[in-house]
């Protein structure tokens, strides 16, 4: 009898045993994880930063006027911004290499640029503005690309997307650049209004509010050519960007949380401009982008603003600069950027 008492007790002693693991997997105490479970990594607390960013006066500054407004006025914004609004591109490249600025919007092609010339110290956080380039005229010359063979063109942006977008189109419809046309460059695109309003120019490469701008003062001005639509016709794979919105990679490093809450912001203030044309017209005209407001309700629509982020980001971006790196290498500063440019791809 012995044997069966003690046979009894070792499977007590292993029921007993099996009873008590399985109590510790259910995670009914306190402080007790279940093995197989592991328990969700704890998001970082935000320890805001103060970021000082600078858009052009255009439509890469339009999305950004209500962030603009709330930072200014005491609205619930993650950071602490400052804002400068410029009205060329170098005036603001020479201030965000020397670190003088942490964030910027620029041309989509400039930020490629800007990261061959720093070796890598530019990443873009983000796209916020698709095509919103068009050829204006006052007359009725160009009805295609192929009219603009033997015109000259007023333009603003030599070395930035405007540039490579019309050469790459133009070559692209069998014109030669740098033969067949004359492109006026101008230093920033309200001289090409004002040329336009004059009479000493009849053809113009304008964006969005810049084309509705130029349409209230001239009363016959119309838009010949779409670019975005001349592009997408190619059907070369790729999409025409406009602007992104670009980091010093020192400020993304030291906290990607903060750089999280500004992209959540920007996005924020994207929503509300495109939802609320009106109030978002008034602050483009308040900030000085767009001379009055019932311009810029007109135009907002027509600007294709957006906050495209991560994944997506990269694939519109890469594409789009392979193109211009297919016509001119010069065109993304010699070589197409790596993977580590796109942030949070």
């Amino acid at each position: 009898m012995n044997w069966m008492k003690k046979s009894t007790a070792l499977l007590l002693a292993l029921l007993m045993t099996l009873s008590l693991a399985a109590c510790g997997g259910k995670n009914d105490q306190p402080g007790v994880t279940d093995a197989a479970e592991p328990p969700e990594e704890e998001q970082a607390e935000l320890t805001p930063e103060a970021y000082s960013i600078a858009a052009l006066k255009g439509p890469t500054a339009m999305g950004l006027v209500k962030l603009m407004s709330d930072a200014e006025n005491g609205g619930e914004v993650s950071n602490d911004y400052t804002f400068t609004l410029a009205g060329a591109a170098d005036e603001v490249t020479p201030a965000l290499i020397k670190g003088e600025l942490d964030m910027a919007c620029v041309p989509a092609n400039l930020a490629s640029v800007l990261y061959n010339k720093t070796e890598g110290q530019i990443v873009t956080l983000g796209i916020n503005t698709l095509g919103v380039l068009y050829l204006v005229e006052n007359g009725n010359v160009v009805q295609s690309m192929a009219d603009l063979k033997g015109t000259t063109i007023v333009a603003a942006g030599k070395g930035s997307t405007p540039e490579y977008a019309l050469r790459y189109l133009l070559k692209e419809n069998g014109i030669d650049p740098d033969i067949d046309v004359t492109i006026d460059w101008k230093s920033e695109h309200s001289e090409c209004v004002a040329a336009l309003a004059t009479g000493s120019a009849t053809i113009a490469l304008l964006p969005q509010p810049f084309v509705t701008v130029a349409q209230t003062k001239i009363t016959d001005l119309r838009v010949a050519l779409d670019l975005t639509e001349e592009w997408d016709a190619l059907e070369n794979g790729s999409a025409l960007l406009t602007g992104v919105v670009v980091a010093r990679r020192e400020v993304v490093e030291k906290n990607p949380a903060a750089v999280d809450a500004f992209l959540a912001d920007y996005a924020a203030s994207v929503e509300w401009v495109n939802a609320n044309t009106a109030n978002a017209a008034a602050l483009v005209a308040e900030y000085g982008i767009v001379e009055a407001s019932p311009v810029a309700e007109k135009a907002l629509p027509h600007c294709n603003i957006v906050c495209v982020t991560g994944e997506k980001m990269q694939e519109k971006l890469s594409g789009y600069l392979q193109v211009l790196f297919d016509a001119n290498a010069d065109s993304v500063g010699g070589k197409l950027p790596r993977d580590d440019f796109y942030y949070g791809a």
